[in-house]
């Protein structure tokens, strides 16, 4: 069945210099599964926290269901995620250290099942980014030039 991208952070790339990428499974109702699959979700301002030794992503906004009875979601409610213990551990231990935070990089369905891929970043100061941006447009330079010479 393959993997279906749903939602991605293209900030966080810009904002963060990812050390490390994990992926996890979310908590859900019926209508929010059903507002994702409607790609009615954002993960932009979204960022996750270890609370009591469990994972929640908090912040990320996954609009009503239009066709829904009674019973909706809350919109910006605090979804626990799934992980092993010893994962999350080790995971609290590393944001602990100072400038490190956990980002959702990206949402979607493998083989069925909503998951939540997030990194371990650490932000990266202004020079970080125009140094990026300047190694970008000198690859792009670069393989514009190979493209044109063939």
């Amino acid at each position: 069945m393959g993997i279906k991208v749903v939602a991605t952070n293209r900030k966080a790339n810009h904002s963060y210099k990812i050390i490390e990428k994990y992926e996890s499974g979310i908590v859900l109702k019926g209508t929010e599964v059903k507002s994702i699959r409607n790609n009615k979700v954002s993960i932009k301002e979204a960022y996750v926290r270890v609370i009591r030794s469990e994972l929640f992503v908090i912040g990320m906004s996954i609009s009503d269901y239009e066709n829904s009875g009674y019973s909706n979601h809350d919109p910006n409610a605090d979804r626990k995620l799934l992980m092993h213990r010893k994962e999350i551990s080790k995971i609290k231990k590393m944001v602990e250290e100072k400038g490190r935070t956990l980002v959702p990089l990206r949402l979607y369905f493998k083989d069925g099942n909503a998951k939540l891929e997030f990194g371990l970043g650490q932000g990266k100061k202004l020079w970080d980014k125009r140094h990026d941006i300047k190694e970008k447009q000198l690859k792009r330079r670069i393989d514009r030039n190979i493209k044109d010479s063939k």
